[in-house]
């Protein structure tokens, strides 16, 4: 390995962040300072708000949840679709001559 090519490696390397808190970590940089960290960050501390001006976030799940009463499962389609079809009654309609049975299609 060459070594004029390598950054020079700091096994105890502080990342100092805005908040206060400070971390010691291996890094080419012997100091690193962040505005955000684990400790202070509105997702990891749980203060996290959604702003919202247009109720974009309240529309969206509204209707989530409107879809999750609407899904059904492939049995209960298809026990309403047989309802259906016999609520609505035979597709053809028979007929009695005298020459014999004649069939016509319900319009």
């Amino acid at each position: 390995m060459k070594s004029a090519i390598h950054p020079t490696y700091f096994e105890e390397a502080t990342i100092s962040c805005a908040c206060g808190a400070v971390y010691k970590t291996g890094s080419t940089k012997q100091a690193i300072s962040v505005e955000l960290c684990a400790a202070c960050h509105p997702f990891y501390t749980g203060t996290q708000t959604i702003i919202d001006s247009a109720r974009r976030v309240e529309k969206f799940q509204e209707r989530l949840t409107k879809k999750s009463d609407e899904v059904k499962g492939k049995a209960t389609k298809k026990i309403a679709r047989a309802a259906k079809r016999i609520a609505a009654g035979p597709k053809v309609e028979v007929e009695e001559t005298k020459s014999g049975r004649v069939s016509k299609k319900k319009k």
